[in-house]
C-alpha cells in the first residue's frame, strides 16, 4: 500500500533525477572551456555552480539524520573560487553530489519524515528540508541551463518543448516527453 509519505518521497526522488537529467544534457552540449565560461565578473561559471552544488549537497545528505546540515569540514566559500577542474573531474563531482542526495533520499523511511533536523542550527523536518532544497537545486540548474544557451546560441538543442511546439505537443497520443518532439 502507497502511503503519503511514501508517495511524497517516491515524487520528491523523481523530481530530483529530472532537474539532475536537466544538467547532464546541458553538459552533454558542451566543451571543455565552456564549463568554464562565465557571463561577466559577477556571474558564476557552470563549474563553479557544480562545485557549490557539490559542496551543499554532500553536506547537507551525509548523515541527514544525526548531523547539523553545514559540515564543518564544509568550505563553501571555496566553492565559488576558480579552481579550473577538469570537465571530467566536474562531472565527476557533479556525480558525486547527487549521488549522495538519492541515496540519502532512498535510504529514508515515512517516519523519517517528521524527524526534526538542523541546518546551519535551524530546526527542520526531513520533510522542510528536501523542499527547502528542492527549490535551491533547480535553481542553480537553471543557471546551468541558461549559460549553456549563451554559450551555443543558436545551436542549442531545447531541452523542453520548441518554441512553436506547444500545440503539436498538446495534441500527441498520450505522450508527455518533450525530448520526443525536440528536432
Amino acid at each position: 500500500m502507497n502511503t503519503l509519505g511514501n508517495e511524497f518521497l517516491q515524487s520528491a526522488i523523481r523530481r530530483y533525477k529530472s532537474y539532475k537529467q536537466l544538467g547532464d544534457k546541458t553538459f552533454d552540449q558542451l566543451g571543455e572551456a565552456d564549463f568554464h565560461f562565465r557571463p561577466n565578473e559577477v556571474s558564476n561559471s557552470i563549474a563553479t555552480i557544480i562545485q557549490h552544488l557539490n559542496g551543499n549537497m554532500r553536506s547537507r545528505w551525509t548523515n541527514l539524520l544525526t548531523e547539523d546540515g553545514e559540515k564543518e569540514w564544509r568550505q563553501r566559500d571555496e566553492e565559488f573560487e576558480i579552481h579550473n577542474h577538469t570537465r571530467e573531474q566536474l562531472i565527476q563531482m557533479w556525480e558525486d553530489g547527487w549521488k549522495c542526495l538519492l541515496d540519502t533520499l532512498q535510504s529514508l523511511k515515512e517516519e523519517d519524515l517528521l524527524t526534526t533536523i538542523y541546518i546551519r542550527k535551524e530546526p527542520l523536518t526531513v520533510t522542510d528540508a528536501i523542499l527547502r532544497q528542492l527549490a535551491h537545486y533547480p535553481s542553480h540548474v537553471g543557471q546551468i541551463m541558461y549559460i549553456g544557451k549563451i554559450i551555443k546560441g543558436d545551436a542549442w538543442k531545447s531541452l523542453s518543448i520548441e518554441k512553436g511546439q506547444s500545440q503539436a505537443y498538446n495534441n500527441s497520443d498520450g505522450v508527455k516527453d518533450p525530448a520526443k518532439l525536440m528536432k
